[in-house]
C-alpha cells in the first residue's frame, strides 16, 4: 500500500514510478529513520494516542526489521524492488510483522518531517565518524613529523625554491589545516543536532508530542522553532558539503605536494609499494595513484557542493520533491572525504623521506639569501637597501655558478664594506633555521614543541610507540 493512494484511482506510470521512487539510494537512511519511528512511537504513547501495547507491538517490529536489515541481501531482496522511499519500506515491512497496528505509527507525522529527522540522525553520526578519520590523519602527520623532527627541506613560493624549513614544519601546516578542518565539521554537527520530527508536512502536527522530550530521547540539543523551515531547511547539507569541500582541498593540495616530491626531478620522498602501482606498459614506473586519485576526488565534493546549491536557490516553501536529490550528493560526499582522509592517512604512514636528498636541496640554490640580507640588516642597514645588496650579490653568484657560501669575503666586500667573516656562519642551514624561533617558526625547537602541542590537541596519543607497529591507517582506533 501506498502512503499516499487513497487520492488517487489510476495506476502510477511505470517509467514516471522508477523515476520517483528513492529507496535505491535512501535505504541508507534506514537505521536512522528506525530510531526516530521508535522515538515517535513512544511520543504518540505518552500523548496518549497509542496505546501502551500498541507502541510495544511497533517498538518490536521496527526492532525486528533492524535485526533483519542486518543480515546480508535483505533489503536488496526482489520483492522490495518496488518499494517508493525508505520510509514506505518500513511501513510496509512494519505491517507485514505485526498487521495493522503498523499503520499507526505514522500519525501526527510526514514524510517531510521524517527525512528530516532520519537525514540529521544520518549525518550527525557521520560527523562524527569523519572527526575520527581526520584526528588519525593528523596522528599520521604527527607520526612523519616525529620520525623527521629536525630533517631540512626546501621551501617554495611560486613553486620556486625561497628558504628552508624543516620537513617536519612542512607537515604540521597540514595538521594545522586538518584541525580547522575539524573545528568546521563540529560547528556543522551542531546546527545539525536539531529536531525537525513534529514539523508535520508543514504546518506542525495536531497531536500533543512533547518534542523536547522527543529531542532528548533522540541525543538532539534543541527542537526547530518553525515547522515551514524544519521541512525544508537543507541548510546543514550545504555546510557539511562546503566542510567537506575545504578539507579536501587540503587532502588534494598535501597530495600534489607529495605527488612533486616522489617525482625522480625532486627525489625527497620514495612512496611503498603498498600506495603505488605500476604501469601496463613501462615496467620501471611506481605512479602515485592513491595521491592522484585523492587529488582527482576533490572535484566529485566541489561538484557536489555546487549542485546542492543550485537546488536549493529557487524553491519556494515549504518541502518540494527536488530535495529528494540532497540524498545522492550527501552520501557521495561522505563516502569520498572518508575514503580520502583514510587513504591519507594509509599514504603518510607508507612513505620514506630521503634526508640527505632533501638537505642538500635545501643548502642550495640561495636559499640564504634572505639570511644575508638580515646579516646586513644587524648591521645597520635599510632592509630594502640590504635586500638591494644581497640581489646583486646573488647575480654575481649565479654568473659564477657559485653558492654563496662559496664566494670570498673579498668578493662580498666589493658589494659593501659591512660584510665581514662572521656572514659564514649565518650563512649555514642550520643557522638558517634556528634563528626562527619564534612561535610558528621553523626552528628545530620550536617545531619540537609544536608537535608535542599538537599531540595534545589530537589527543588519544600511544604512549609506547610500538603502539603503531601493525597499524595500515584503514582504521581508527
Amino acid at each position: 500500500m501506498k502512503l499516499w493512494g487513497g487520492r488517487f484511482s489510476g495506476e502510477i506510470d511505470r517509467h514516471f514510478a522508477t523515476y520517483n521512487a528513492s529507496f535505491g539510494f535512501d535505504r541508507r537512511l534506514l537505521d536512522a529513520d528506525l530510531r526516530a519511528c521508535a522515538a515517535h512511537a513512544g511520543g504518540l504513547e505518552r500523548a496518549g494516542v497509542l496505546a501502551p501495547a500498541e507502541a510495544a507491538e511497533i517498538t518490536r517490529g521496527l526492532e525486528q526489521i533492524r535485526r533483519l536489515a542486518a543480515e546480508p541481501g535483505f533489503v536488496e531482496r526482489p520483492e522490495f524492488a518496488g518499494a517508493e522511499d525508505v520510509h514506505s519500506f518500513i511501513e510496509a515491512r512494519l505491517v507485514e510483522i505485526i498487521g495493522p497496528a503498523g499503520y499507526k505509527l505514522h500519525t501526527g507525522r510526514s514524510r517531510n518531517d521524517q527525512v528530516a529527522v532520519a537525514t540529521r540522525l544520518f549525518l550527525r553520526d557521520e560527523i562524527d565518524s569523519l572527526d575520527e578519520l581526520a584526528r588519525d590523519a593528523q596522528r599520521a602527520l604527527l607520526e612523519l613529523a616525529e620520525r623527521y623532527a629536525a630533517d631540512p627541506l626546501p621551501g617554495y613560493t611560486h613553486l620556486q625554491k625561497a628558504q628552508p624549513v624543516l620537513f617536519a614544519h612542512f607537515l604540521l601546516a597540514y595538521v594545522a589545516m586538518l584541525a580547522r578542518d575539524r573545528e568546521r565539521l563540529g560547528e556543522v554537527r551542531r546546527r545539525v543536532n536539531v529536531l525537525p520530527l513534529g514539523s508535520g508536512a508543514l504546518a506542525g502536527t495536531n497531536f500533543a508530542v512533547d518534542r523536547d522530550e522527543l529531542a532528548a530521547r533522540l541525543g538532539f540539543a534543541a527542537v526547530t522553532r518553525n515547522s515551514l523551515d524544519a521541512v525544508s531547511d537543507r541548510d546543514y547539507l550545504i555546510e557539511f558539503a562546503s566542510a567537506a569541500a575545504i578539507c579536501m582541498v587540503h587532502l588534494s593540495r598535501l597530495a600534489e605536494d607529495l605527488i612533486i616530491y616522489s617525482t625522480t626531478e625532486f627525489g625527497f620522498i620514495k612512496l611503498g609499494d603498498a600506495i603505488s602501482t605500476g604501469s601496463s606498459i613501462m615496467p620501471q614506473k611506481k605512479n602515485p595513484d592513491s595521491l592522484e586519485l585523492v587529488r582527482g576526488k576533490s572535484a566529485r565534493v566541489f561538484g557536489h557542493l555546487s549542485a546542492l546549491l543550485a537546488l536549493l536557490k529557487g524553491l519556494p516553501l515549504a518541502y518540494n520533491k527536488d530535495l529528494q536529490e540532497d540524498k545522492e550528493a550527501l552520501f557521495d560526499t561522505v563516502d569520498t572525504l572518508a575514503g580520502s582522509l583514510r587513504v591519507t592517512a594509509t599514504v603518510l604512514r607508507h612513505i620514506e623521506f630521503d634526508r640527505e636528498r632533501a638537505r642538500q636541496a635545501a643548502a642550495t640554490d640561495y636559499t640564504n639569501a634572505t639570511e644575508l640580507a638580515d646579516y646586513l640588516v644587524r648591521r645597520g642597514v635599510e632592509f630594502r637597501k640590504a635586500h638591494e645588496i644581497v640581489g646583486r650579490v646573488v647575480v654575481y653568484a649565479i654568473d659564477r655558478r657559485l653558492e654563496l657560501g662559496q664566494l670570498s669575503l673579498a668578493e662580498y666586500r666589493n658589494f659593501s664594506p659591512l660584510f665581514d667573516e662572521d656572514l659564514y656562519p649565518a650563512l649555514s642551514l642550520d643557522s638558517s633555521l634556528a634563528g626562527k624561533g619564534q612561535i610558528g617558526g621553523t626552528a628545530p625547537d620550536q617545531v619540537r614543541q609544536e608537535i608535542e602541542r599538537a599531540k595534545a590537541e589530537v589527543g588519544e596519543w600511544p604512549t609506547d610507540e610500538t603502539d603503531w607497529a601493525d597499524r595500515d591507517g584503514s582504521e581508527s582506533r
